[in-house]
């Protein structure tokens, strides 16, 4: 066998072996990334109604367990409803934040797009179907110290005490301006606005157009909550 040969098998083995164990441990770290997905996921809940802080480390039992006596997940059906199970094709789940059995406020799923890629996190509005009382983001591909800085505290925090309705009690969403909001947006609309990101005005726009799209899908259960008809 001459040695260009015996040097071809060697490296189709070689790719094999090596294709093999990658393979193997793929799919051995499969169910460990997917449990620290959800956990991920479960603490961006938790921070968008203030039960857990930035600066502060919690175990995963502690997440689970604040998880565990606040949460519940819900599904929200063609009128507005709030079921246990997802109904037909709609597929509109909503985390309820609950205090003493109360609805202290609802938490709405958000998939919007980015400048690079998607953007996904979650928005808190209180029980009075309007005011939002926390908003974050667990992943994107924004270009850091631009576009990246939405998934920084000072940012969200500028979501905090907006309102999803103009003076007249209709739905506009919340929107991110092109600058400050007390330097672009009219004082009657500054609540519908936060401040934008020097230089990401395109990340701002795109968030903006994906966070009005998913309100308006989950209006009638908006209107449900300043009807009071959820407690």
């Amino acid at each position: 066998m001459s040695k260009y040969i015996k040097s071809v098998l060697f490296a189709a083995v070689l790719s094999l072996v090596c294709g093999g164990l990658l393979t193997l441990a793929s799919t051995g770290l499969r169910d460990y990334q997917l449990k620290n997905m959800e956990l991920d996921m479960n603490k961006n809940i938790l921070k968008s109604v203030g039960l857990l802080e930035d600066q502060k480390s919690y175990s995963t039992a502690a997440v689970a367990q604040l998880y565990s006596d606040h949460i519940r997940k819900m599904w929200v059906d063609d009128e507005g409803k709030v079921v246990p199970e997802k109904k037909g094709g709609i597929d509109l789940p909503v985390y309820l934040f609950l205090q003493q059995e109360n609805v202290n406020a609802y938490i709405i799923p958000i998939q919007s797009r980015g400048l690079w890629g998607k953007i996904a996190g979650y928005l808190a509005i209180k029980n009075d179907g309007a005011t939002i009382s926390g908003f974050t983001v667990y992943s994107h591909q924004e270009t850091p110290g631009l576009g990246g800085e939405i998934e920084k505290k000072w940012f969200q925090k500028n979501f905090e005490g907006k309102t999803i309705l103009d003076d007249q009690g209709d739905f506009v969403s919340v929107a991110i301006a092109k600058g400050t909001v007390k330097g672009q947006i009219p004082k009657g609309r500054q609540k519908n606005y936060v401040d934008g990101i020097s230089g990401a005005t395109m990340t701002g726009k795109f968030l903006s157009a994906g966070l009005k799209e998913t309100l308006n899908k989950y209006e009638p259960l908006s209107k449900r909550f300043r009807m009071n008809e959820i407690k």
